[in-house]
């Protein structure tokens, strides 16, 4: 792999532009910029979810548990939640589902409320996370006019699919089930969008004003963790970056 022409790619496109790879099987690894924090938008779902399983795990909470949604919880969608009528009560499961597969922001408020940011940000740092961070809920205006975002590193998110790859993300079973879900993900138009329908990724997206995010496990003959992120870009050319390097990467795996 050709790794500065990666480089010369990224250095070409508008704003803050991160990228790291992992080779599964050789240990191989690249990255530009991997190491740099980067606002999150919806990549932050990923150790949203891994502090509900951890509470899971430790039976904190429970995934049957039942949480009614409220109408003061409504915020903008992405997902299915917000179109759902107060009152209506859903597992825990449920939500972290809805949080990660259609990327649904009220699920996630929901459970940042429920596990506490304080919980989530101390699980990262325990899994040396240093620059993963969640300061406020999703759609938080005034938290955002006073300079609160939440931030990732590239090379921290590629580590936690690493560590989900590997089965000692939590437990063997916890990682098996979180991967499992980031297989159905329903927003493909990123990393998988130039391969063949049965090539399997487990992803998560992020996405919003200037900002467009892609990170996941890609399941080639030779399976490989990409991890894309940029603040201030132009969303449309970073977007077809993230297709063109993800088959690029893709075609010399299979």
């Amino acid at each position: 792999m050709n790794y500065e022409v990666i480089r010369e790619k990224v250095g070409k496109l508008k704003g803050k532009v991160g990228f790291c790879y992992k080779d599964l099987d050789s240990g191989d690894s690249f990255g530009v910029n991997e190491d740099e924090p980067f606002i999150a938008a919806s990549i932050i779902k990923i150790p949203i979810l891994i502090e509900a399983y951890r509470q899971f795990r430790e039976k904190i909470l429970f995934k049957e548990e039942l949480v009614e949604i409220k109408e003061s919880d409504r915020v903008p969608s992405c997902g299915a939640a917000a179109y759902i009528h107060p009152g209506a009560r859903l597992m825990l499961k449920d939500l972290c589902v809805l949080m990660i597969v259609l990327s649904d922001n009220m699920a996630a408020n929901i459970l940042i409320k429920k596990l506490k940011m304080s919980n989530i940000n101390n699980t990262m740092k325990q899994l040396g996370m240093k620059k993963t961070k969640v300061n406020r809920i999703l759609f938080d205006s005034d938290a955002e006019k006073a300079g609160k975002q939440n931030y990732f590193a590239p090379d921290e998110i590629l580590k936690l699919f690493e560590m989900m790859w590997k089965g000692s993300l939590i437990s063997r079973q916890d990682s098996e089930d979180m991967i499992k879900i980031f297989k159905l993900q329903q927003i493909n138009y990123k990393m998988p969008y130039l391969l063949s329908e049965d090539i399997c990724v487990a992803h998560k997206t992020g996405d919003d004003e200037g900002i467009t995010h892609d990170a996941g496990i890609v399941y080639a003959r030779k399976p490989f963790i990409l991890c894309f992120a940029s603040n201030e870009t132009d969303v449309n050319e970073t977007d077809e970056f993230i297709r063109k390097t993800t088959r690029e990467i893709f075609e010399q795996h299979s």
